[in-house]
């Protein structure tokens, strides 16, 4: 766990001071100014506390800590000063969301209290978030594996997609939150349940949908937005959704929306071109062609993350390609070609992982119906065949 605690202020003497007294107790670091303090947050962070001095030169306090809110959001913020005035604690508080407003001097034993609290509420944040996400992305990952069962198509399409996005992710340094991201991925197909497997067939294929087929598939994204909407937490996933799209032209200037619209308005950005390359990519273009497709069309498309998925490597899933029955597969394998139960239902479509819930279907529709054995599969080198 992170216990790292910050202390910024102009007056080198005291954090000196602060430091030599605190050293033994709290892993301290000090910044001498504003400008230098969000150097190191940068540089160093990100910190479980931050205190700094309200009175400095170029930046105050408040101002400082409100930096420090859209640089670390978790990070625990505290106002250490010689001003007690009213006005000066109400608009820390409110422009910088402190956690404590400290006066000097501060006596030794209020000042240990205080950091001692900041880094439990820093712990209370952090694990308050990760089990949320956790379980959200367990249960979310649960409801995807419904979707293979349901839908393959689309099931197979979301988990690469996915892949996409966290590529775009790294590229960018994995920013706070983009856990929201990569969950509007996976979720960005849960619409097509209502879509039958030969129409999204004929979509992935491009092959020309009726009027009615077009209106059916262009409601999706709808259809999963008011399925998402209901669930707590995931407003601004739901609408992410429903923005898949949407071309880049149709968005709002950055400086026009506030925090969480220009969220939502960069996820559905994301998922318009991580979609639309893996359609191209279906379509059998190769990567540089179809990324110079979306380049083409910079109303279309978010350049920056067109940018970011230039480096993106083409799933390989395994070094074998092994002809198996289904007694021998395992999961982690994928499928090379479509496989299709003896009536010709298609249970997994290439490209997909075999999960499972995925193994446990094709196991039941062999004893049952009967699949079309052998089939071809990629296989990881750890893996060893059964017999």
């Amino acid at each position: 766990m992170n216990n790292k605690i910050l202390f910024v202020d102009d007056d080198s003497n005291l954090l000196a001071a602060l430091k030599r007294r605190l050293r033994k107790q709290f892993d301290i670091a000090v910044a001498v100014g504003p400008e230098l303090g969000l150097e190191v947050i940068e540089s160093a962070g990100p910190f479980a506390v931050v205190v700094a001095d309200m009175r400095m030169p170029g930046m105050n306090g408040i101002e400082f800590l409100a930096h420090v809110k859209e640089m670390s959001p978790d990070t625990v913020r505290m106002m250490l000063t010689g001003n007690a005035d009213m006005q000066t604690a109400i608009d820390a508080v409110n422009e910088g969301n402190i956690f404590r407003f400290l006066t000097k001097p501060c006596p030794q034993s209020t000042m240990v209290t205080a950091l001692e609290s900041g880094l439990e509420q820093y712990r209370l944040v952090n694990a308050e978030r990760e089990l949320l996400e956790n379980t959200l992305m367990g249960s979310l990952k649960m409801l995807s594996e419904i979707l293979s069962l349901v839908n393959p198509l689309a099931f197979s399409r979301a988990t690469r997609v996915r892949r996409y996005v966290q590529h775009i992710g790294t590229q960018r340094g994995t920013p706070p939150g983009w856990w929201q991201f990569e969950v509007a991925a996976l979720l960005s197909q849960i619409g097509c349940v209502t879509l039958t497997a030969d129409m999204l067939d004929k979509v992935y294929a491009q092959v020309p949908l009726s009027e009615d087929e077009q209106q059916m598939y262009a409601t999706h994204p709808t259809v999963a937005y008011n399925l998402l909407n209901k669930i707590p937490r995931l407003e601004p996933i739901a609408k992410m959704v429903a923005n898949q799209q949407k071309p880049f032209y149709m968005y709002p200037a950055a400086d026009t929306m506030d925090d969480e619209e220009k969220r939502v308005a960069f996820g559905g950005q994301i998922l318009k071109v991580v979609l639309d390359f893996d359609q191209l990519v279906i379509n059998g273009l190769p990567k540089q062609e179809a990324l110079s497709r979306l380049r083409q069309h910079p109303e279309e498309y978010n350049a920056q993350l067109v940018a970011n998925l230039s480096s993106v490597q083409m799933e390989k899933m395994g070094d074998m390609v092994k002809m198996l029955r289904v007694k021998q597969l395992k999961t982690g394998m994928v499928a090379d070609n479509d496989i299709r139960a003896q009536n010709g239902l298609l249970l997994v479509p290439k490209g997909q992982e075999i999960t499972y819930p995925v193994l446990e279907r094709l196991r039941n529709f062999a004893r049952q119906i009967g699949i079309v054995e052998p089939m071809r599969v990629l296989v990881h080198e750890q893996h060893e065949l059964g017999g």
